[in-house]
């Protein structure tokens, strides 16, 4: 049975108010959500080409500044906390965990020893983004206890567009990160996966990815957060997305999280904002009762109020709605 959440919190001038709880049940939820989607921010006679979307409004569909008018007072809100978080956090340890120079990771420890590992996959639309900027992630997760590694990975102007090379890097991350844990005071027997974004998609990706192939054992990742992702890449494949990226048969079927769902054996929250596109709410609704439907353990999470950007800082902030996702996450695993 998926279990449905939904929680409120405002966004105020200098950063996140308290959350505050709403109930609310899954033909609720699915009313609100599904409501959401006669809104396509298109005004064209172009032939529908996905779900009653034509090409215009399904690029704004997966743009989410379209849907958020703050977008850069947020992000610079995200700057400021990932300064503040650096200062207090000091440097990370950096290590690689491949070959290439793009497969580097920062790796920040909690005060204990012996705790869980949170590995988070930031976001960037598969083509920017760095460690650096996520340290307010990891400030979050130490002070919860765990370790936080994030992960750099190639971007895809680097690769052709293809987005393949991604996802095995990821995956490469999480198996170092598993062999490497004891070494770090971690247990590599506690690893929580996460992501925001393309980061949210490549955190489903990691979940759904067939373990053994890789010598190890099909619970490596306990439990997973992905946040704003994207789980189905077909429709994304339709929008300009595909102006950078290079989708293929073989990328949208390997790389959509929501056609492996049977290869998942972790815990998974997914989350998004109540004011993100009608189309990224679709995805987390369906993600999530597809893993329901699989018998899987997975629960999710409507952040009432909030958009692409917003739901960020309120997972790399204290008192965030998600961050507190996270922690109960960490705190269970």
């Amino acid at each position: 049975m998926l279990e449905i959440r939904r929680l409120e919190q405002t966004i105020m001038g200098g950063g996140l108010s308290r959350r505050r709880f709403i109930g609310l049940s899954s033909g609720m939820l699915a009313g609100v959500l599904m409501g959401c989607e006669s809104d396509q921010r298109g005004d064209s006679d172009e032939a529908p080409i996905f779900l009653g979307y034509d090409e215009a409004a399904l690029d704004s569909a997966y743009n989410q500044r379209v849907w958020a008018d703050n977008a850069d007072d947020v992000i610079d809100q995200i700057t400021a906390r990932n300064a503040e978080a650096r200062e207090a956090l000091g440097d990370p340890a950096r290590h690689s965990y491949g070959p290439s120079d793009s497969e580097g990771l920062d790796w920040y420890r909690p005060a204990g020893e012996g705790g869980p590992v949170h590995v988070h996959f930031y976001g960037g639309g598969w083509r920017i983004g760095d460690a650096r900027g996520n340290a307010f992630i990891a400030e979050q997760s130490t002070r919860a206890g765990a370790h936080c590694v994030i992960p750099d990975y190639v971007k895809v102007g680097d690769t052709g567009g293809d987005l393949l090379p991604l996802a095995e890097q990821c995956r490469r991350a999480v198996a170092w990160v598993y062999a490497n844990a004891e070494m770090f005071g971690a247990d590599p027997e506690r690893i929580i996966v996460s992501g925001h974004s393309a980061g949210g998609h490549l955190a489903g990706v990691v979940l759904a990815t067939d373990w053994p192939r890789y010598g190890l054992p099909n619970d490596v990742v306990k439990k997973g957060l992905c946040v704003s992702g994207m789980y189905d890449l077909y429709p994304v494949s339709l929008s300009s997305r595909n102006e950078y990226v290079s989708f293929t048969a073989e990328s949208i079927e390997s790389l959509s999280p929501i056609r492996h769902v049977d290869l998942i054996n972790a815990e998974v929250v997914v989350a998004v904002g109540t004011q993100e596109s009608p189309e990224f709410q679709r995805q987390a609704r369906e993600f999530a009762a597809s893993l329901a439907s699989a018998g899987r353990h997975s629960r999710l999470l409507a952040a009432e109020g909030l958009n692409h950007f917003e739901i960020l800082l309120a997972l790399g902030t204290p008192n965030g709605i998600v961050r507190e996702e996270l922690v109960d996450l960490i705190e269970r695993v």
